[in-house]
């Protein structure tokens, strides 16, 4: 089976009206599977980035139409002008829903699997965010442990359940979480907001030394959020996080959440990580969408991934070392010294977090993403919180 027989093609004409492409739009620069599938192996030719769209919204809670999504977003994309810069991108049409809905997650999955060992990163526009599951369970068989960014305005999980839960767009994280075997380094959350989370969700995030982000800490602050996405792996993105007056077009939206272009920045700080190699834009719902202001929103959020994936610095990990700037703190009530490292590229900060039980710099240790703000901690005598959480998790 070749990742041709997981797509169905692409009809121009039912996306829209337009004749032609100015050479300079999306639309002509995108190479499009409409008769032949794409050529993923071409060295000279072969794409940085594919789209793929799944028509799936089964296990979209309160959130069915879903499966629209992906042809409505081209119907804009397309329309947009590429920056400065070459593009390689190929949309490789849409996955169709599956006779049962784990046949499409299993579709899913082997298409993130094959992109991500071809060194193609995978922007799908789905679907319920219940296809996140699909999409971490394409990291399986790479041997790696995974770092998930969530940005969502709720934790999708329950309580109450276990790994044997159905699996929905409100419980997919059950499902990561609990997933055998386990290859789940870390989770964030960004952007949630504290009364739609009950306080026992907090608790578990805090015991299992995940990381969660709340809306009103980012406000006026986005940067704040850009070291746990540039620390991901993946990122998937629910539409529900932006706030109702900017992007309508999902049945659960919210009062509050995200603006717009707070949206597109957070997109493009997932484009500017040397590490991210699949996002998804789930939970956009067409039916709500009456004058299309939400489909331009997710084409502009896919466009600043774009343009953030063609601004990468290549400054991860840290080699040459000459390109850095390594900053050594003590504690004084501790014996470890905190090293941080500071990219001449990018004015990026990571930290260097030494496996549990080792308290040499000789030793082996794990680059962290993190902000100026921790270094100066660390200067001032106080543990980082993102330092600590990190340690834990490497014993």
């Amino acid at each position: 089976m070749t990742l041709a027989d997981f797509f169905q093609p692409i009809s121009l004409t039912e996306i829209t009206s337009t004749a032609d492409f100015l050479n300079s739009q999306l639309g002509k620069t995108i190479v499009r599977y409409e008769s032949n599938f794409p050529d993923l192996d071409d060295a000279d030719t072969k794409p940085h980035l594919a789209i793929v769209g799944v028509e799936e919204d089964r296990a979209a809670v309160n959130n069915r139409g879903t499966a629209k999504a992906p042809n409505e977003v081209r119907k804009h994309l397309y329309e947009l002008y590429e920056g400065d810069y070459t593009l390689r991108i190929a949309d490789l049409g849409n996955i169709k829903a599956g006779a049962r809905i784990q046949d499409t997650y299993a579709a899913l999955r082997n298409v993130v699997e094959e992109l991500v060992k071809m060194q193609i990163v995978p922007v799908i526009i789905g679907g319920g965010q219940d296809l996140t599951y699909a999409q971490y369970m394409g990291y399986e068989n790479l041997e790696q442990k995974v770092e998930v960014a969530v940005i969502d305005s709720r934790f999708d999980l329950d309580q109450e359940s276990d790994e044997h839960t159905t699996l929905n767009s409100t419980t997919y994280l059950n499902h990561i979480i609990l997933h055998q075997p386990d290859y789940l380094f870390s989770l964030s959350n960004i952007a949630y907001q504290t009364y739609l989370v009950s306080k026992e969700s907090i608790n578990m995030y805090n015991k299992l030394f995940f990381n969660a982000m709340r809306i009103g800490a980012m406000t006026g602050k986005l940067d704040q959020s850009e070291p746990l996405i540039r620390a991901a792996d993946m990122v998937s993105f629910d539409m529900g996080a932006i706030r109702a007056s900017e992007a309508g077009g999902n049945a659960n939206a919210t009062p509050n959440g995200l603006y717009g272009d707070d949206a597109c920045q957070l997109a493009r700080y997932a484009g500017m990580s040397d590490k991210c190699s699949s996002v998804g834009f789930y939970e956009f719902n067409p039916t709500f969408d009456p004058m299309g202001h939400s489909a331009m929103l997710v084409a502009q959020m896919i466009w600043c991934f774009i343009d953030g994936f063609y601004s990468r610095k290549g400054d991860a990990p840290m080699y040459p070392k000459s390109n850095y700037i390594i900053y050594r703190t003590s504690l004084e009530s501790d014996d470890y010294e905190l090293v941080f490292v500071k990219s001449k590229k990018s004015d990026r900060w990571w930290m260097q977090v030494p496996y549990f039980g080792s308290k040499s710099v000789n030793e082996r240790f794990f680059l962290v993403p993190c902000r100026y703000e921790d270094y100066q901690l660390a200067v001032d005598g106080e543990m980082p919180d993102l330092w600590w959480r990190t340690h834990q998790k490497l014993q």
